[in-house]
């Protein structure tokens, strides 16, 4: 049933390449890399602009692992985010779609605004899944990388469903099917990847940084966020902000949403009906 879903941030590229063209970025850093469909785009970009990929994952997939041995302009850091982002320098843009919750986006962003700052070059960085189920909801692939003080209580079989914050019973909802664990609550402070991303900026704000954001609302959410003082920061406004918040496709992503949480739910019903 997962391929009636598209994820990828690879549906953003036209987006991204744009934005990535508007700023004239070449060395490109990216935080998860799964299968590595994102990766190749960025190495290809890099590859044209004779700039570099960096990838940081620490359990990608083989695919990925295949891929990267036979591409000497990406680099892959084995390593998670927190760990490995602090080791590079000279970043031009960042792909952020690695763990899915506050404690790390918050963090994440914190290490690339230090580097930027450090390296004098102006932040931009593109994150996933900032829309349902992990605006307002935290997600863990590793959950024992979180400190306990940041970790909400977390749930690996029970799924979530659009307007309801608990979770609903194992085997039922949106879920990881133990590939990720959910918060069992919606929303709240220090929960999910936009309140991240909204605290990052009030942080940077406060301490004089100039800094713009827009929110794709399709495919899980992308943001976009961008020094506003950057000498190209009108060039890539031009690029983003026709599709920040954009109704339409906000109405078409809770359509999707709808569709797909149903025929999940069809599925549950009839598993139930053959087990009784």
């Amino acid at each position: 049933m997962s391929n009636l879903l598209i994820h990828s941030m690879t549906e953003f590229w036209d987006i991204i390449l744009g934005t990535l063209h508007a700023a004239g970025a070449r060395n490109l850093a990216e935080v998860g890399a799964e299968f590595g469909g994102t990766s190749q785009h960025l190495a290809a970009y890099a590859r044209v602009t004779g700039g570099t990929l960096t990838s940081i994952d620490p359990e990608p997939k083989q695919e990925f692992l295949d891929w990267v041995g036979q591409t000497p302009e990406v680099r892959h850091i084995p390593l998670p985010s927190l760990e490995a982002m602090p080791q590079l320098a000279e970043v031009d843009a960042w792909v952020i779609d690695g763990d899915h919750n506050y404690y790390t986006v918050l963090n994440e962003l914190r290490i690339a605004a230090r580097l930027a700052q450090r390296d004098g070059r102006p932040l931009l960085a593109f994150l996933h899944d900032v829309s349902w189920p992990t605006g307002r909801r935290d997600m863990y692939y590793a959950p024992d990388r979180i400190p306990p003080e940041h970790r909400h209580a977390h749930s690996p079989d029970r799924g979530c469903t659009l307007g309801q914050s608990e979770l609903l019973p194992p085997g039922h909802g949106f879920r990881g099917e133990g590939f990720f664990s959910f918060a069992l609550h919606e929303g709240g402070p220090r929960n999910g990847v936009l309140t991240a991303v909204e605290d990052f900026l009030d942080e940077g704000r406060a301490a004089g940084m100039q800094l713009a954001f827009a929110n794709v609302p399709a495919v899980f959410g992308l943001g976009i966020l961008f020094d506003a003082a950057a000498p190209w920061a009108e060039a890539v406004a031009n690029v983003v902000f026709p599709w920040h918040n954009n109704p339409l496709l906000a109405s078409l992503e809770q359509n999707r949403l709808r569709n797909y949480l149903a025929v999940i739910e069809w599925q549950d019903r009839e598993r139930d009906r053959l087990s009784a």
